[in-house]
């Protein structure tokens, strides 16, 4: 299924199209929607820098643990036992665990027993089983879930649903159990999402940076209305209606609405329209599966102790904080607008590479690529909107702007910043506040 109006918007050009910023005048998107983090406007139009916002992920997960463990979660005294026979790891654990009492599964111990493998669970049969489980099931063989749009190592879920099962929701509530339980017994999962997954989970709004990785073209269509003029674009015809195109070749009309088709997109509502058709796309044909999904991941875990986390954060939780390598990153990175690899920036570049944690390098990673996840061949396996694509830090701006991303190109645009240390604090600030911003 797609959208009908895109080529139509792309190819409009208003009497008056808004010109682009100037570089380094505001934080905002860049024009693959890069975000640029890191700011609001006074009256006046003046920007205002904040201070670093410092996330301690660490102390969220210590804390969201304690909770976890204060509450009964995963504490006993009796045990989940779930045998399983690696033939049918899938239908087995479907099996077990969808038998299972919201009550057991929040507060049972887990016992794995593989076949006639019976022994003392102390950790490795669990882990084993995760790892195992979540590779098949979230595999885009099984069908409940696809590739996402620009790679083959982030998944979602699939819009047309397998017409094999009459008990396919029942399948994504089990997925959702799924994640809750290798949540609240800390175990990681074999699979990387898309970013409107994680926030699906979160219950969290999803905003236009989260279609860039999805539907590239959709993407820049709504980046075209964004920073152009709607009351100079009356020939375009834009109302809250989208058309839908069906599997079966038949389109139909969807009010965005109630009364949309007679409601003309303008400068005043375009922020609602924009909302609108983003959630729209977003939940188009799987808005039931993930309602199914999320139950499942609630019936495990309470929404409110997940919630203190970001989007970002809970995706390090559940696929982990793989240890990122630095040299092969670097071996891996090319570079444009006058930045070559000993360009005294880049070189500070590295050396603050060097100097962050892991994590903040996972945070970096996800802010310029859209992911935390690194494919299984390296950086030299990574992919953009059309194939593969390194990483790229690009010469833009000038000196007191912010670094700004484009997922779908894997580049960072970095400013020349005068000194180690600006270098440091802006790389920081920027990467911290990415999920601070929506379409603005």
């Amino acid at each position: 299924m797609k959208s009908l109006f895109e080529d139509e918007v792309m190819t409009y050009v208003p009497p008056r199209a808004r010109s682009p910023p100037e570089p380094g005048t505001s934080a905002g998107y860049g024009p693959c929607g890069g975000l640029a983090p890191g700011g609001a406007l006074k009256p006046g139009g003046r920007h205002v820098q904040r201070a670093p916002m410092r996330r301690d992920f660490e102390a969220k997960l210590r804390t969201f643990y304690r909770k976890l463990e204060s509450k009964g979660y995963g504490q006993g005294p009796h045990k989940l036992r779930l045998e399983v026979r690696r033939a049918h790891l899938v239908e087995d654990a479907f099996e077990r665990i969808m038998a299972a009492s919201r009550r057991d599964l929040q507060r049972c111990r887990l016992n794995i027993v593989w076949d006639t493998e019976d022994g003392l669970d102390y950790g490795g049969p669990s882990r084993e089983f995760f790892y195992l489980l979540s590779r098949q099931l979230f595999s885009p063989y099984r069908n409940m879930f696809e590739y996402s749009a620009n790679d083959i190592y982030t998944v979602q879920i699939a819009p047309e649903r397998p017409t094999d099962r009459d008990d396919i929701l029942e399948w994504y509530r089990f997925a959702g159990r799924v994640l809750g339980l290798a949540l609240v017994h800390q175990y990681l999962l074999d699979a990387f999402f898309t970013r409107p997954f994680y926030k699906a989970l979160l219950r969290l709004p999803v905003s236009l940076s989260d279609l860039e990785s999805l539907d590239s073209s959709f993407h820049q269509s709504l980046l075209w209305i964004r920073d152009n003029n709607m009351d100079n674009c009356g020939e375009l015809g834009l109302n809250f209606t989208v058309t839908e195109e069906r599997s079966d070749g038949t389109s139909i009309d969807i009010e965005l609405k109630p009364n949309g088709r007679n409601i003309t997109v303008s400068e005043r509502n375009k922020r609602d329209y924009l909302d609108r058709i983003i959630k729209w796309r977003l939940e188009r044909g799987v808005l039931e599966q993930t309602e199914w999904l999320v139950r499942g991941f609630n019936e495990v875990v309470d929404h409110r102790l997940v919630a203190v986390f970001d989007a970002s954060e809970l995706e390090l939780v559940i696929s982990g904080t793989v240890e990122i390598d630095v040299h092969d990153w670097r071996a891996n990175t090319e570079y444009r607008g006058g930045y070559h690899d000993t360009h005294h920036v880049i070189m500070w570049f590295w050396a603050v590479i060097e100097r962050m944690s892991n994590e903040q390098r996972l945070r970096l990673l996800q802010f310029v690529t859209g992911t935390s996840s690194i494919p299984h061949d390296g950086f030299a396996g990574l992919r953009g909107s059309n194939g593969l694509r390194r990483f790229c830090i690009e010469k833009w701006g000038k000196a007191n702007a912010l670094p700004r991303s484009h997922t779908c190109f894997n580049r960072l645009d970095l400013p020349p910043y005068p000194t180690p240390d600006v270098l440091y604090e802006k790389l920081v600030l920027a990467v911290e506040e990415t999920n601070t911003f929506g379409i603005e």
